[in-house]
């Protein structure tokens, strides 16, 4: 019932506590150390500066180098490189914890479900410098790009078009920097209880809706078609987006054991080929 709750989207003036009960982030010691961590000096503050000024520019609570947004976006974000100093800051976070914060979430909070999410779904490997969290997701979608759309997979191979040209920022933002904020928040509702699975479906629906066009097109339309076609096409209409995304086959033994074991023989291949270079 409450998966099937979550799936219509969760009310806009609810989600700020629903998301932190999703993710078990109340009552956290951490919350604690919050203001502690805002009095020290973070190596990533000049980076975050700037990348700040890049995140929802449009959106009017982080408009403005002055602004209320700008200020306590930027805290969070230094907040965390400081706990977590093996993965610092990294571009694209940003636009987790700036959605957090548009719930009306108070800084800190948002900063516990912050530190949940990089914990406990995945985030953390997928930010962490080697980004080898990344490189597996995208393994693991071509494996799905195979198995269901051949046709578009043998296209995309033609055109050298590479998975991780279209599909990196949907797993690294959450499509939060491809669809506008009322469709990316029904995505993120439905992540907040699921997990990233909700970013494989989303994706591979995304490829079925369009093969037809996909595939007359060579890699410079197919560029432009992802930036400006595929973002708007569920303004009107997000239920029919989830609804496509949960038809979607997905298999969660076979890309946890399988693809993941493959993935990593891969790697380690390539590591010693690099030793024996060297």
């Amino acid at each position: 019932l409450l998966q099937e709750l979550i799936r219509k989207g969760i009310p806009h003036h609810f989600r700020a506590i629903v998301w932190q009960l999703l993710c078990s982030a109340t009552d956290m010691p951490v919350k604690n150390q919050y203001s502690e961590l805002l009095k020290m000096s973070s190596p990533c503050e000049k980076l975050i500066r700037r990348d700040i000024a890049r995140t929802y520019p449009e959106h009017e609570f982080f408009k403005g180098q002055d602004s209320l947004g700008q200020e306590v976006l930027f805290n969070v974000m230094k907040a965390y490189s400081l706990v977590d100093r093996e993965v610092g800051y990294c571009q694209g976070s940003a636009f987790i914890v700036g959605l957090l914060l548009m719930q009306q979430m108070p800084e800190e909070e948002a900063f516990c479900v912050f530190v949940r999410l990089m914990q406990e779904y995945r985030l953390r490997e997928l930010f962490k410098p080697s980004m080898a969290q990344l490189g597996l997701c995208i393994y693991q979608f071509e494996y799905m790009l195979q198995e269901q759309l051949p046709e578009l997979n043998v296209h995309f191979r033609s055109q050298s078009f590479l998975t991780s040209m279209y599909a990196s920022s949907w797993f690294l933002t959450l499509f939060l920097t491809t669809f506008p904020l009322p469709v990316a928040t029904r995505v993120f509702d439905i992540f907040m209880y699921e997990g990233l699975e909700i970013v494989f479906r989303v994706g591979m629906a995304l490829l079925q809706v369009n093969q037809a066009e996909l595939v007359q097109l060579d890699m410079e339309g197919m560029s432009q078609y992802f930036q400006k076609v595929i973002p708007h096409q569920f303004d009107s209409c997000p239920d029919k987006l989830i609804l496509k995304a949960f038809q979607v086959k997905y298999n969660p033994k076979k890309m946890k054991s399988r693809l993941e074991k493959e993935y990593a023989a891969i790697k380690n291949k390539e590591m010693e080929e690099q030793i024996e270079i060297k």
